[in-house]
């Protein structure tokens, strides 16, 4: 940070646009995915990747278009000085996505020039994690016939999106609970129940015998009350943890949430405090005593790789998710972390140690 010169020659970015693939029969949707990559070259030849998670466009692309044009033109500068002058001219939380992609490829250029792979400049505790993956809300039959597939690959905690409908969603884990009974869950309601509405999802789950290691945002992001209470039914009487995603949307957040007790884990995404900020987040969030799982937006490798070299490097992560390229009709990225089932191995290659094709 302070003994690196970035000297930049060359800063752009473009659309990353790729098709999903969506339930049922996993067939390719007419969803796209909607990210801006970020790449940038240094006079001494080493290029960095960034992505950016789905931003308003016209926005997007004007504020990028000023952060390339200060680094073309910005003499040699410090690793701190220029993350920091980012920092000054993505500031808000709607640049915050925009923010992480410029910080990654800057920090990859440098990872790049100095010879190191990503995990390894964060700490070097691992080389190779394992994520969840997660099960759509789809009719019972076919979450059975998923849970079972994504078992014989080797994934064995499974995370479900929920807060549209109860009865169905207790239907689709009730029969992956059947399928494959030895398989965690994690549950993530994106804040769409009621507290009551929470409670009694946790009541007939255990009427089922089902208990998921984590509930994820059960309420809504600004009903901090009610998020206190189903942390303290779910611990007291069914001893499952409760997290906070949409509640933590800053540091100030995350201290409140310290500060009262309100939850047993946060969950990071560097989409939601750029990449800087994440790591203020996690050592504050590692000394309160809190429990950490990493998350991601819809992105490709180029992102999650980013922050599965942060999650080996660093070690500290008790549950990942970081599942989303499963989810794109084709993989754009050239060389990375390989995967092999629920594993990611990230190898000595320098920085990112993966690319996107680049079209001069």
């Amino acid at each position: 940070m302070e003994t690196f010169w970035v000297d930049v020659q060359e800063a752009e970015g473009r659309p990353l646009r790729l098709k999903l693939i969506t339930e049922p029969a996993e067939t390719v949707s007419s969803s796209q995915l909607q990210n801006m990559a970020i790449r940038i070259e240094l006079r001494n030849g080493c290029v960095g990747w960034g992505e950016a998670s789905a931003t308003p466009a016209t926005s997007a692309e004007a504020a990028l278009a000023k952060v390339c044009e200060f680094l073309r033109r910005s003499p040699p500068l410090t690793l701190n000085l220029v993350l920091q002058q980012i920092g000054s001219i993505l500031h808000g939380q709607e640049y915050f996505s925009l923010r992480a992609g410029v910080e990654m490829a800057l920090i990859d250029a440098v990872a790049n020039s100095i010879d190191v792979p990503l995990w390894r400049l964060f700490g070097g505790v691992s080389n190779r994690l394992t994520t969840s993956i997660t099960i759509p809300i789809v009719p019972p039959a076919r979450a059975s016939q998923l849970a079972s597939k994504y078992y014989g690959q080797g994934f064995n905690t499974i995370r479900f999106d929920m807060g549209l409908n109860i009865n169905a969603e207790l239907e689709v884990i009730k029969a992956v609970k059947l399928a494959q009974p030895q398989c965690l869950f994690i549950l993530d309601a994106n804040g769409k129940y009621t507290s009551e509405e929470a409670v009694m999802v946790l009541e007939k789950l255990h009427g089922m015998g089902i208990s998921p290691v984590l509930f994820e945002q059960p309420v809504h992001k600004d009903d901090w009350n009610g998020l206190a209470y189903v942390k303290n039914v779910a611990r007291d009487k069914y001893g499952i943890h409760v997290g906070a995603d949409e509640s933590c949307q800053s540091m100030n957040d995350v201290k409140r949430v310290i500060q009262d007790k309100l939850v047993d884990f946060i969950n990071i995404k560097l989409a939601k405090f750029g990449v800087l900020e994440t790591l203020e987040v996690i050592d504050v969030a590692r000394k309160s005593g809190l429990n950490l799982v990493i998350d991601s937006m819809v992105e490709t490798r180029i992102a999650t790789g980013f922050a599965g070299h942060l999650t080996c490097g660093l070690g500290c992560f008790k549950y990942v998710n970081l599942d989303s390229p499963l989810m794109l009709s084709e993989d754009p990225v050239f060389g990375g972390y390989e995967v092999s089932g629920a594993v990611y191995k990230f190898t000595n290659a320098r920085g990112l140690g993966g690319f996107l094709k680049h079209e001069s």
